[in-house]
C-alpha cells in the first residue's frame, strides 16, 4: 500500500487555475484558441481552467505516453490519440498537468508548429525544472514542485490515483 502526503491542495490548484486564466484570456482576447488537453493527466486541469475563461474557445485531445507504468520517462513519445481540429492558423495553447523532463511537450509543441498553426504555447498546472532534459519554459507556468513522484488532480501511477482532489507525494510504492 502506498503512503500520500498532500503536496499541494486543490485550494491552491484553484487559485493558480483562476490566476493562469485571467492571463490566458488576456493574450488571447479576440483570436481563435484551440486548447488541446494531453490525456490522461491534463482533463482535471484543463476542466478547472476553462471555467476560468472569460474567452471562447475550442477544446480538443491528445493523447501521448512516455511514461507506462513506471515512475520514470522513457523519453520515447507515443502518439495515442491525436487531435481531430485543423489546426492550421489557429492559436494553440497545449495544457498540460506537469513538466518533467519537457520531452513530450517540445514533441508536441514541434508537432503542431509543423501544421502551420499561427502559434503554439504550453500552459501547465505543475512544473518540475530540477528535471528538465530540454530547454522548454511553460508560457504559463504552474506551480514549481520538488522532484519528487507525484500523484493526483489528474496525474497517477500505474493508472491508479487520479481521482484525488490535491496533489500528493508517494512517499511509499
Amino acid at each position: 500500500m502506498s503512503k500520500l502526503k498532500v503536496l499541494i491542495t486543490r485550494e491552491q490548484l484553484a487559485e493558480k487555475a483562476k490566476e493562469m486564466a485571467a492571463q490566458i484570456s488576456k493574450d488571447y482576447e479576440g483570436k481563435e484558441l484551440l486548447l488541446v488537453g494531453v490525456l490522461k493527466g491534463g482533463f482535471m486541469f484543463l476542466a478547472d481552467l476553462v471555467r476560468y475563461l472569460t474567452i471562447d474557445v475550442n477544446i480538443d485531445f491528445i493523447s501521448c505516453s512516455s511514461y507506462g507504468n513506471s515512475t520514470v520517462s522513457s523519453g520515447v513519445v507515443r502518439i495515442l490519440k491525436d487531435i481531430d481540429y485543423d489546426i492550421t492558423g489557429k492559436h494553440v495553447l497545449i495544457v498540460e498537468d506537469l513538466i518533467d523532463t519537457g520531452l513530450t511537450l517540445t514533441y508536441l509543441k514541434d508537432l503542431f508548429a509543423a501544421k502551420c498553426c499561427a502559434s503554439v504555447k504550453v500552459c501547465a498546472a505543475m512544473d518540475k525544472p530540477s528535471r528538465r532534459k530540454v530547454a522548454l519554459e511553460a508560457d504559463y507556468q504552474g506551480i514549481v514542485i520538488p522532484d519528487q513522484f507525484v500523484v493526483g488532480y489528474g496525474l497517477d501511477y500505474a493508472e491508479k490515483y487520479r481521482n484525488l482532489p490535491d496533489v500528493c507525494v508517494v512517499e511509499e510504492i
